[in-house]
């Protein structure tokens, strides 16, 4: 008898872009200091980056940076030393 399985629809992410997800996940929590508000940032559709913070970051490295970006300039966020994309 032969089992099916049912496949996963979800594109499974390089390395690169799980690199890239955790760092801005963790940045975000770091700059923001509140889990909500940090989850509400990379997960909500930000006008001036147009798109979902999370998703710019994952596609690029220069997504990545204009993310990074955007979370230094928010109000009450703490400055940050952008090290790039490679660190």
């Amino acid at each position: 008898m032969k089992r099916f399985y049912k496949r996963s629809t979800v594109s499974r992410l390089a390395p690169e872009q799980i690199e890239r997800q955790g760092r801005i996940s963790r940045l975000a929590f770091e700059t923001l200091r509140q889990p909500a508000e940090a989850i509400t940032f990379l997960n909500t559709h930000h006008a001036a980056l147009g798109g979902r913070p999370i998703d710019l970051a994952i596609a690029s490295p220069e997504g990545l940076l204009d993310v990074e970006r955007a979370l230094s300039i928010l109000p009450g966020s703490e400055p940050f030393a952008s090290g790039g994309a490679d660190q």
